[in-house]
């Protein structure tokens, strides 16, 4: 039998090295689609639900219409990891609007298509969370929430990818992004929080930043131990002025940043509160009852 890993495309899996889509599908063609990022833990999928109800959510903003139902779409979640053995693992859940033809018109695309992959990742170096990572405020603005907002997760991160770039070329580990008043609003895929005096702060979703599931628990773990969490527009002078900034989102979990644009962030190494945060956070991962089981 193939140690390959089992990809799930359309109700059938696929060795990785033979899973393929067409080149005429508008998912490629034009970043047409949706998708998740998504976690499991210990045999448990973190957040399934929520990730799956997200992906509908983004899908009906851009009407697309998801084949399977939310509980199917489930069972191919949780089947995937199943098939590859995996307990502890990455999955990226994707939804095209199919094949089409060389036009945009998406009424050329009578069937979407599901995609599972389940794999490991790695976003960081092992020690970011102890010893934070380094950051620029890229130029690259946030599409507007009258545009191709980052509320609606869809296939298109070019906006991202050419923030990342900026983060590469400038030596520093990631990037952060402004919306076009130059508040700040995210990550290229986390989203930000900024602790001030004790009190925790993270922007808007009307920036145009994603409503993170993850951001979710990271406010409800913030309530647990005590501390405040205020959504309100930040501006870079505030950021690089706070007493810790840290990032969350599913691929990274919850991450110190140490550095912005070469301005260090209070002492230059993870804040107290952060450091409670990540503690509180990593103890919901291993709660059963906020997931579903493989």
């Amino acid at each position: 039998m193939s140690n390959e890993l089992q990809i799930y495309i359309d109700g059938t899996f696929y060795p990785k090295s033979q899973a393929k889509i067409s080149v005429y599908d508008h998912g490629l063609l034009y970043g047409d689609g949706v998708f998740e990022g998504i976690r499991a833990y210990n045999g448990v999928v973190f957040k399934l639900r929520e990730h799956i109800q997200r992906l509908f959510d983004s899908a009906h903003a851009m009407m697309l219409q998801i084949p399977l139902s939310k509980e199917l779409m489930a069972q191919a979640v949780t089947e995937t990891l199943r098939k590859n053995n995996l307990r502890d693992a990455y999955i990226r859940l994707v939804v095209t609007r199919g094949v089409g033809d060389l036009g945009l018109d998406p009424r050329k695309c009578p069937k979407p298509s599901v995609i599972v992959i389940a794999d490991l990742i790695k976003v960081h170096e092992a020690d970011a969370k102890t010893k934070g990572i380094t950051t620029t405020i890229s130029w690259i603005r946030r599409d507007p929430v009258d545009a191709t907002t980052h509320e609606i997760k869809s296939l298109n991160y070019l906006n991202s990818v050419m923030a990342k770039i900026e983060a590469n070329i400038s030596g520093v580990d990631e990037a952060i992004c402004l919306d076009k008043n130059g508040s700040v609003c995210e990550g290229v895929g986390e989203n930000l929080f900024v602790v001030k005096k004790g009190r925790i702060f993270t922007p808007p979703s009307s920036v145009g930043a994603l409503p993170g599931i993850t951001a979710i628990s990271v406010v409800e773990a913030a309530h647990k131990l005590g501390y405040e969490v205020t959504e309100t527009n930040i501006t870079p002078y505030q950021l690089i002025n706070a007493d810790e900034v840290f990032f969350s989102g599913t691929a990274v979990e919850v991450v110190p940043i140490r550095e912005v644009n070469k301005r260090q962030i209070a002492d230059g190494v993870p804040g107290p509160v952060t450091k409670r945060i990540i503690a509180e956070f990593h103890k919901t991962t291993l709660d059963r009852k906020q997931g579903t089981p493989i």
